[in-house]
């Protein structure tokens, strides 16, 4: 019997409903990020606004917690970006993921890598990290004190790349300083990482978190390569669909798919998040006509919102000394009722960023 096809409207219900994107759930973060498959946090903030658009009651106390905990971590992971991810995962995923690092540094580095020996740098770098947590700034001097004939950036990166790290948690609102001390994975953890590479669970578990999904949408979001192997292997255990833009489309089989006519409120996304950025056919939650507004040229990636389930626009906050000011810039006309749901959800998002501002205001720009 041939798959069901399922149109984007229905691609974007069941991704919201996955995404914690069709109503604030009360859980814990610990179990919202794992939810999630882990945030995008290139920057320290935006996780705590994608937190708070997605959970019931989020407070950033709750997250800068599980942070001090360490029962989450920010780490660098998928495709060789910063995430946030629980501590089971980043042990569990770290070494799948390996090649994908490897492949980023070598692409990255490319004449720069002249005289780099990562099998001689990566021990000296672990007893410097293992004597106490430093950024990269204090890292890259000391390294290049022990390797003058390499070039300092290539060192910095390939430690970043090849050796198992994570950022240590301050006192920032944000939980994390501009400039970020990194420790050893396995120290802070107080446990060892998986050894073994087999992607096969990193896979389901973007099922779980963004699928339907086709070999694609995997590859684009983890930076794993011969994904439709994997997928291959994983059919029995599988679903699979027809989407109408996509092919063949895989999921698992409990996985919450809602009617396509499911209401999906207006919500505020932070930059850089993954719901934007986590499949290759992006068309179930914006259209390739808006897609340059929101990924620039030097790969920044625009807060954004969402009417209908739909990318619809960008925003931006600007702060003077006693003022805040969420200015909404839409792609298109706004309903009179999608502009006052806008407004009502810009005034609370204002409250958990600027609460301390004296006056908070909601502007709407024209199209």
């Amino acid at each position: 019997m041939a798959p069901s096809t399922l149109t984007t409207r229905q691609l974007n219900r069941a991704t919201l409903a996955r995404q914690l994107l069709l109503g604030r759930e009360q859980i814990s973060v610990r179990d919202a990020v794992a939810r999630l498959c882990g945030l995008q946090a290139q920057e320290p903030g935006p996780p705590f606004i994608g937190l708070w658009t997605r959970l019931a009651g989020f407070r950033a106390l709750a997250l800068r917690e599980a942070l001090h905990d360490r029962a989450v971590v920010r780490a660098t992971l998928m495709r060789g970006t910063l995430h946030l991810a629980t501590a089971a995962d980043y042990a569990a995923f770290r070494a799948p993921l390996q090649p994908v690092l490897t492949r980023g540094m070598t692409g990255a580095l490319r004449e720069r890598a002249e005289g780099l020996e990562p099998d001689a740098v990566l021990p000296v770098a672990r007893e410097l990290l293992e004597d106490r947590p430093r950024n990269f700034d204090e890292l890259r001097t000391l390294l290049q004190e022990a390797f003058p004939e390499v070039n300092h950036r290539a060192l910095g990166f390939a430690v970043r790349m090849l050796l198992p790290l994570v950022m240590v948690p301050t006192n920032d609102r944000w939980a994390f300083p501009r400039v970020a001390d990194f420790t050893l994975a396995e120290t802070w953890l107080d446990r060892p990482l998986a050894v073994s590479e087999e992607p096969d669970e990193i896979v389901l578990r973007y099922l779980a978190a963004f699928g339907p999904a086709s070999a694609a949408d995997v590859q684009a979001w983890s930076g794993l390569q011969r994904i439709k192997g994997i997928l291959d292997r994983l059919r029995p255990r599988l679903v699979t669909f027809t989407g109408e833009q996509s092919g063949e489309l895989f999921d698992l089989p409990d996985a919450p798919r809602p009617d396509e006519a499911t209401p999906a409120p207006a919500r505020f996304l932070p930059e850089f998040d993954s719901l934007v950025l986590a499949h290759a056919d992006r068309t179930r939650v914006i259209s390739d006509e808006h897609r340059p507004a929101v990924i620039t040229k030097n790969l920044r990636v625009r807060a954004t919102f969402l009417i209908d389930g739909f990318v619809f626009g960008t925003w931006e906050i600007k702060r003077s000394r006693r003022a805040a000011t969420l200015t909404i810039k839409p792609f298109g006309r706004l309903s009179k009722r999608d502009a006052v749901q806008l407004r009502a959800e810009g005034e609370l998002l204002l409250r958990f960023t600027d609460g301390e501002a004296s006056e908070l205001e909601v502007t709407v720009a024209a199209p």
